[in-house]
């Protein structure tokens, strides 16, 4: 691949719902902290990547401690986050260069496999945008009467990375913030960039209670991930 690769890692949780003090990502799994892990099973499918980890402002120096006293061996930028995903994922553009592939990935999707990172850089010479996705499995119900509810065969629940042309992404950060901006394929769609997808993984799951922590500590344990 002739393009450099960026790996922006969105790690702005707060640990609201998780019910700790501790922001999620800080939290350890199976000895390890979540966006540690994160990381470096990035950087385990491609050891050439810029890291870029994005965090609440005031979180950045209880990283940088965890990072120095877990000797964290892999280099990284350090952002600030913004008022939301969509802000914090701009400010991290602004350290992307033109040319590039930039892979933007949840920095509490710890259980994302080598074999999902390397299969999706290796389109990355023809695709502009690229998503993994898997088949929704759940049987859905309207939350309110009146509202269709579309045909499960036809949904798709979206993981991340999300890998981009970076200069393409850039082009579509600039447009004005709306609530319907979910992810970065959303902001991308709405620019005009044709999104690809490719299948996902079912334990690249993302962790956002005390249940998942606990699932993908088992996963672990089991050698499945």
């Amino acid at each position: 691949m002739s393009r450099p690769i960026y790996a922006i890692f969105v790690a702005g949780g707060t640990g609201t719902r998780m019910g700790t003090s501790t922001p999620k990502q800080f939290l350890e799994l199976n000895g390890t902290p979540v966006l540690r892990r994160t990381i470096e099973r990035f950087l385990d499918a491609d050891g050439s990547a810029r890291v870029i980890t994005v965090l609440p402002e005031r979180y950045i120096d209880e990283w940088k401690q965890i990072c120095i006293r877990g000797s964290a061996a892999f280099p990284q930028t350090i952002v600030k986050g913004g008022m939301t995903r969509f802000h914090s994922v701009r400010n991290a553009l602004g350290k992307v260069p033109d040319g590039a592939i930039v892979a933007i990935q949840d920095g509490v999707r710890p259980l994302l496999s080598t074999g999902l990172v390397r299969n999706m850089l290796s389109k990355m010479d023809d695709c502009k945008a690229l998503v993994p996705v898997v088949p929704v499995t759940d049987t859905l119900r309207a939350a309110g009467p009146g509202i269709i509810v579309p045909d499960r065969s036809s949904l798709r629940a979206v993981q991340t990375p999300q890998m981009f042309w970076s200069e393409l992404l850039k082009e579509a950060y600039r447009q004005p913030y709306d609530e319907a901006f979910t992810d970065d394929a959303s902001v991308a769609e709405r620019a005009g960039i044709p999104i690809s997808t490719c299948p996902g993984e079912r334990f690249n799951i993302k962790i956002t209670t005390p249940e998942d922590l606990s699932i993908a500590s088992a996963l672990i344990s089991a050698g499945l991930v």
